[in-house]
């Protein structure tokens, strides 16, 4: 071992080279503030450490949400939770800690358009990710046309297990969709793969019994339901759509 002081640039290419950039871009630092307050070496190695793991998880998280495909702007902080049902305000904090991922249970939030289904769970998404889970946000049809393509392409299984890998999947407006009867079977089967295993979490406009219109029969529909049901937080959003009251206040402003 060389008993000569390293150069500034060989220690940063050690540094460099063990992958701890924290170390590397901070260790002057630390050091000016370790001559300062007369830190041990354990001490100043330990604050060392700190910086890296935080950053480590920092850089994480940005990964996580760049995958996730999460609206940007439906955060926790953006959420005007003053207008949701007094219910769900008191479920939202215990859904934000994630537990129910643990339990592989479903949220379920309905509503009518406009109602902040969508910013509910988007918002929900991102707390889970700040807390280290992996979340896919995916429009329900778009979500589909992807199953479909890798069912054609003769890779179904093989995109499933890429699914799989998210501990939780927010498919938005599965209301919307009125699938035909293959994109039906996609879909269900993706439901059925995670079953007791992963969970989803789903806005709908439509009440479970319309849900026919998206499963096409009663056998599908209830077999559907059942799977989501079963182990499930359900999210009811009632009151004024969000969307109106927006674009009144902007009407009201000018």
């Amino acid at each position: 071992m060389s008993r000569g002081k390293p150069s500034k640039a060989g220690l940063e290419l050690l540094l460099r080279s063990l992958k701890l950039p924290g170390f590397s871009g901070h260790y002057e630092e630390v050091a000016r503030a370790a001559e300062k307050e007369g830190w041990s070496f354990e001490t100043y190695l330990r604050q060392l450490a700190e910086i890296e793991v935080s950053e480590r998880k920092e850089r994480r998280i940005a990964r996580m949400l760049k995958r996730s495909g999460l609206p940007l702007d439906k955060t926790l902080e953006t959420l005007d939770a003053a207008k949701l049902p007094v219910k769900v305000r008191r479920q939202l904090p215990k859904l934000c800690e994630g537990n129910f991922l643990a339990e592989a249970s479903n949220v379920l939030a309905f509503g009518l358009p406009g109602r902040g289904k969508t910013h509910l769970l988007a918002a929900i998404g991102h707390e889970l990710i700040e807390r280290g889970h992996k979340v896919l946000f995916r429009p329900t049809a778009l979500l589909v046309q992807d199953l479909l393509i890798a069912k054609r392409e003769l890779s179904l299984e093989r995109e499933l297990k890429r699914l799989d890998r998210y501990e939780a999947v927010i498919l938005d407006d599965i209301g919307y969709v009125q699938q035909d009867r293959e994109e039906m079977e996609v879909l269900f089967t993706f439901l059925a793969a995670r079953y007791e295993r992963r969970s989803v979490l789903i806005t709908s406009n439509l009440l479970f019994s319309e849900w026919e219109r998206i499963f096409k029969d009663p056998m599908t529909t209830a077999a559907a339901i059942d799977r989501l049901v079963h182990h499930s937080v359900i999210l009811e959003l009632t009151g004024k759509s969000v969307r109106a009251e927006a674009a009144k206040k902007r009407v009201n402003d000018n």
